[in-house]
């Protein structure tokens, strides 16, 4: 069975038109990456566990923020290049990526020296309008975009 994450795509609606807030993975690997490389925040759901509870859990892990109250829009479960599945969903809210603090992880950096580094699982956020976002989001993920678009902009535009 695929691994199942899931994952929260905050909204907000500008004069320029509707943006989205994505998060940069940290990490040596990730460091000089930036088109292909960004994501909704998201992470694995436990055994048993609700999608929107681990989107929402993975979320405040990732940006250091709580998440809105919602209401949430659902928009789909996501096969990944790799074989994950994503299950995505959507709130409408805001967020300062200036405030944003993420949970840690440790990997052994450099490789096979032995020593083991710590690195922010997210180095930064940022809001991308919708065009720009398809440019920076991880190839995999696209269709949540797409699917944020058919349900909540069509009738904006």
């Amino acid at each position: 069975m695929p691994v199942q994450s899931a994952g929260l795509l905050l909204y907000r609606l500008t004069p320029g038109g509707p943006e989205v807030f994505l998060v940069h993975p940290g990490g040596p690997f990730w460091a000089k990456k930036d088109a292909g490389a960004w994501s909704i925040p998201k992470g694995v759901c436990g055994p048993g566990e609700d999608p929107l509870a681990a989107a929402r859990r993975e979320f405040r892990e990732e940006t250091g923020v709580a998440p809105p109250e919602g209401p949430f829009l659902p928009l789909g479960s996501f096969r990944q290049p790799g074989g994950k599945v994503v299950t995505a969903f959507a709130a409408q809210g805001d967020l300062d990526p200036t405030k944003l603090t993420s949970n840690m992880f440790d990997l052994e950096w450099p490789p096979k020296s032995g020593r083991i580094a710590r690195f922010p699982e997210v180095d930064r956020g940022a809001w991308f309008g919708l065009k720009e976002a398809e440019i920076r989001l991880l190839k995999g993920q696209t269709p949540i975009l797409a699917a944020l678009r058919s349900a909540a902009f069509s009738r904006i535009g």
